[in-house]
């Protein structure tokens, strides 16, 4: 048979096959590019009102006394009086919407450049031990004391998370799995900045007290203050170990971020499959955060290669520009009279919690040692 006759046979074999899937044989088309730029025209306009909250919420800071506060929190409030006493355009919400979904997922997934597994060993297997059992002794109490109060029991979860792993970014990350109100996030992220600024001060008055030395109250301020920023201030204070031990025992916490709500996701596959909820259908499950996988990634990456101090810096700031832009979107969404509605329940759940995580770390320190 002549190669012609072969080409042509080819051809009509290839021509009477079933289409292939789009993933498989895509090619942007005219159609698609146009809808791409419509797209990133849509999202502009609420991404620089988002960038801006941000920004402000960073100048606010320069303020005298401001500077305690991080400026996740502050971008979150701005938002909100926005929202509340402004109104969030229309023109703005593709953006908004963009800036808590993808924005926040890169922000995640880039703090993972802020830890090495090197801070992991350094905090040693007994100080790991006592910071793994607070975490889910901690989160396991509050679920089951949200319940006990009544609380909705994906609030709960959210203050859960911002209690014991690290405050707002726990928070809005949990909420990636949890699917909350935007109010419940908001709500949540102001118990663990209340609580944890409460700590702030409260825990630099107790080594002496609680007769705890500079390791000892480092680990215990690590393993149970909310914010990282917090942690700092507090175990800073208590002098240059202190303070040192307890920002890297509050990063090996941090990356207990990652499995929280790897599991979070799967245990709400598995319930999703065992109701039989959106069976046949796969809208209604729950999707997996697999962006906490590139998290883990980076800190595998951080582990392994030396990444310049200024580049560094550089990328820490980065990251939390992002994750403010994210809360900034959040608190645009944020309906203040909603979150009044939520009533005391969810703050007293936020003081137990508190009180929980500091109290059961502090108890495994005095036993354990």
């Amino acid at each position: 048979m002549s190669p012609i006759a072969e080409t042509t046979i080819a051809a009509n074999q290839v021509a009477d096959q079933p289409a292939q899937p789009a993933a498989v044989r895509h090619h942007p088309t005219l159609a698609e590019r146009r809808s791409l730029s419509h797209h990133l025209a849509a999202v502009t306009p609420g991404l620089l009102l988002t960038s801006a909250v941000a920004g402000l919420a960073f100048a606010l800071r320069l303020l005298p006394g401001v500077a305690t506060f991080s400026p996740l929190i502050l971008a979150i409030l701005v938002g909100m009086a926005f929202h509340n006493i402004v109104g969030t355009p229309i023109w703005a919400k593709p953006g908004v919407t963009f800036s808590l979904r993808r924005i926040l997922r890169l922000a995640i997934i880039l703090l993972g450049l802020q830890l090495t597994a090197a801070q992991v060993v350094e905090v040693g297997p007994v100080g790991l031990g006592i910071i793994v059992a607070t975490l889910l002794a901690t989160f396991a109490f509050t679920t089951w004391m949200g319940r006990v109060l009544g609380v909705e029991p994906k609030l709960a979860q959210l203050i859960a998370a911002g209690t014991s792993i690290c405050g707002a970014s726990a928070v809005i990350a949990t909420n990636t799995v949890t699917k909350a109100h935007d109010e419940d996030v908001a709500y949540a992220v102001a118990c663990v900045t209340v609580f944890g600024s409460i700590a702030m001060f409260v825990y630099p008055l107790l080594p002496g007290l609680l007769h705890l030395d500079p390791h000892a109250y480092g680990l215990w301020s690590g393993a149970s203050i909310h914010e990282i920023a917090q942690v700092v201030a507090a175990a800073f204070q208590d002098g240059q170990q202190a303070g040192e031990f307890g920002t890297i025992a509050k990063l090996s916490r941090v990356i207990l971020l990652a499995p929280l709500v790897i599991g979070l996701g799967l245990m709400a596959a598995r319930a999703t499959k065992r109701t039989g909820a959106g069976e046949g259908s796969n809208t209604a499950r729950p999707p997996l955060p697999w962006f906490v996988l590139g998290f883990v990634a980076l800190v595998g990456l951080n582990s392994v290669v030396t990444i310049p101090h200024e580049a560094k810096a550089g990328l820490v700031l980065l990251t939390t520009f992002l994750l403010s832009v994210a809360l900034a979107a959040m608190g645009l969404e944020t309906d203040i009279r909603k979150v009044a509605g939520k009533g005391m329940r969810p703050a007293i759940l936020g003081a137990l919690a508190f009180l929980f995580i500091a109290g059961f770390s502090l108890t495994l320190i005095k036993l354990i040692g």
